[in-house]
């Protein structure tokens, strides 16, 4: 069973609250009794040595220094402050003084007769003296000694009591604070389910769905978060994936009609030549028909590897300085013979006389070769195509407009897409592969520059682009 981030969490904060109800409950108390016991026997010892400076540093004798009730009754007051108990004992074990002896009266009390090593021991803890101390005590020993010589003991009591309460204040109060802990951390586990692992499950089994090629209904994640960004760029990525699903069908379908009909034409010609359904005679003719179609053919498989190339990012241009003048004077000479059957005047306009420009010269004879080859191709007869350059500051505008059929508004997006033709049939006619503006596109994004087409449906199109403005022989 796969275990989700909330079983992950709910598991490490159960484990985590498990440890600390152990560490408090059984670990702190001993740990805070000894260390409440530690200070305490401090506190004890230093009144002690109090009471042994005031009163017993100078006397020669414990029975002889001031009378027994005057001390007694100093150290009560002091007892009853620091909620304590003081015996003085003689060297003997004989009690002489208790300052919970509220008529001081001298108690007949020998502790060595029960407990003879009582006096070896510096500290006691749960200590009790029957029938003078009934109830758990922490008691210390502090041997009196004058000139090297042991006079007595002073023997000074705490409850237990108040000690464990303190301890068991503390667990109260530790166990409170982990209970709120433990409640502020249950909420963040709600929080972070609701505002991140609900989205995230919802967006994985909207991916799923995609994945699946199902179409499903972007969830509902809200407003003003990332996980709603997220859903966007899904969204968005979903469309891009139902448009790229439909231009690989329409692409086959043109690659395969664009590749079958020359090649069952070459099929016809030749079987027809081999059975001799066209006479010899003939086949010079039909021959030149075949070589047409393979030219076709080889046409249509360039561009495709050159388009790959260029998307691919495989194309590395041969930048260098030229005259672009020079190469539409060039390209508009390779078509006077077009141009003169269909009775169509080229008109070129410069703004310079010579314009150079930094780019791969042969990639932009191409985009002028393809771009011209259009406007002839849509130009009606008797018109005029215009190629023109001009400098505009660092760039140089070179443009191909004819006055021909024209481009429907519906279509001027979509030109740049492989293998479309704003005319299906008009299309196939003219021979077309419906690629040369997808190569145009992509060798002019290469070069980092920007190409533009304006169009009015029956006034005619010009298609614009720019090349950085240089120097002959800079590069």
């Amino acid at each position: 069973m796969k275990r989700t981030i909330v079983t992950k969490l709910i598991v490490f904060y159960s484990v985590a609250a498990v440890f600390f109800v152990f560490l408090i409950n059984v670990i702190a108390p001993h740990y805070l009794r000894d260390e409440i016991i530690k200070d305490k026997k401090n506190e004890l010892n230093q009144y002690s040595q109090y009471i042994h400076t005031t009163h017993f540093d100078t006397a020669a004798d414990t029975h002889s220094i001031y009378d027994k009730k005057t001390i007694t009754v100093r150290i009560a007051e002091t007892d009853k402050i620091l909620n304590t108990r003081t015996w003085i004992f003689n060297a003997d074990g004989d009690l002489l003084i208790d300052s919970g002896n509220e008529n001081y009266i001298e108690a007949s009390f020998n502790i060595l007769e029960d407990n003879p090593t009582y006096f070896e021991s510096y500290c006691y803890i749960n200590n009790t003296v029957k029938p003078l101390l009934t109830e758990n005590m922490l008691s210390i020993v502090l041997p009196i000694s004058q000139q090297l010589q042991m006079k007595g003991y002073i023997v000074i009591h705490s409850p237990m009591e108040p000690i464990m309460q303190s301890v068991s204040n503390y667990i109260t109060f530790a166990n409170l604070f982990l209970f709120l802990v433990t409640v502020v951390f249950a909420l963040a586990i709600l929080l972070t389910y609701h505002f991140t692992i609900r989205p995230t499950r919802k967006i994985t089994q909207y991916i799923s769905s995609i994945n699946k090629g199902e179409h499903a209904l972007a969830p509902n994640i809200g407003k003003n978060s990332e996980f709603n960004r997220l859903q966007l760029e899904l969204m968005y990525m979903e469309e891009k994936i139902e448009n790229l699903d439909d231009y690989q069908k329409n692409f086959i379908a043109n690659v395969s009609h664009d590749f079958r009909s020359p090649l069952t034409s070459i099929k016809g010609y030749a079987e027809a030549m081999l059975d001799g359904t066209i006479p010899e005679e003939l086949h010079s003719k039909y021959l030149n028909v075949i070589v047409v179609e393979v030219e076709r053919l080889t046409k249509l498989t360039s561009n495709l590897l050159s388009l790959n190339q260029f998307e691919q990012g495989g194309y590395q241009l041969d930048l260098a300085s030229f005259d672009i003048n020079l190469v539409l004077k060039q390209t508009a000479a390779s078509f006077e013979g077009t141009c003169k059957q269909k009775h169509i005047k080229l008109k070129l306009v410069f703004s310079e006389k010579e314009t150079y420009v930094t780019a791969d010269k042969s990639k932009i004879q191409q985009v002028l070769y393809n771009l011209l080859d259009n406007a002839i191709k849509f130009s009606h007869k008797d018109s005029e195509i215009h190629l023109k350059t001009l400098e505009k500051r660092e760039k140089v505008l070179v443009s191909v407009k004819d006055f021909g059929i024209g481009i429907p508004k519906d279509g001027l997006n979509k030109i740049w897409e492989r293998f479309y033709k704003t005319d299906l049939s008009r299309g196939k006619d003219k021979k077309g592969t419906g690629l040369g503006l997808s190569i145009t596109k992509e060798i002019i994004s290469a070069h980092n520059e920007t190409i533009n087409v304006t169009s009015t449906e029956g006034a005619g199109t010009e298609f614009t682009f720019t090349l950085t403005l240089t120097t002959p022989n800079n590069i």
